[in-house]
């Protein structure tokens, strides 16, 4: 499996999705995954957090884990913020969730979680930025 998704699923993913899980959403405004989650917001995003350490981060309740997300808040992508060893058992919960897809953010990278995923008719995307693919499909 390439660790890297097609210009169709990144575009698919971008611009047919509303509600992101973003698991190991910092509450700090200097980490990645809280610029990340803001720069989704900033852009009409619905961003739900995942952190068991804060209970809220951007104005959103967090969530200690995405079970914990109730079903009504309808997560349609989790986004994956953590080491690449961990990555796998956030996309089984995503699995589980019912998402329609699981990005993995740069550096992430689990090929046998992303194989299981598009088993389960998840679109994945891997090893990939949303703040630095938004607007490059938009140019």
């Amino acid at each position: 499996m390439r660790h890297d998704s097609s210009e169709e699923t990144i575009r698919e993913v971008l611009t047919g999705t509303k509600v992101w899980a973003v698991v190991g959403c910092s509450p700090e405004p200097a980490r990645d995954s809280h610029r990340v989650a803001r720069f989704l917001q900033e852009r009409g995003f619905r961003v739900i957090p995942v952190n068991p350490e804060a209970d809220e981060i951007l104005g959103e309740r967090c969530y200690r884990s995405l079970a914990d997300i109730p079903a009504e808040a309808g997560v349609e992508v989790v986004d994956i913020f953590r080491r690449s060893e961990l990555a796998g058992d956030h996309v089984d919960e995503a699995i589980a969730a019912g998402a329609k897809a699981v990005w993995l953010q740069l550096g992430v990278i689990d090929g046998a979680a992303a194989a299981r995923a598009n088993a389960a008719g998840l679109d994945v995307v891997m090893d990939r930025c949303p703040a630095i693919e938004l607007p490059r499909i938009a140019a």
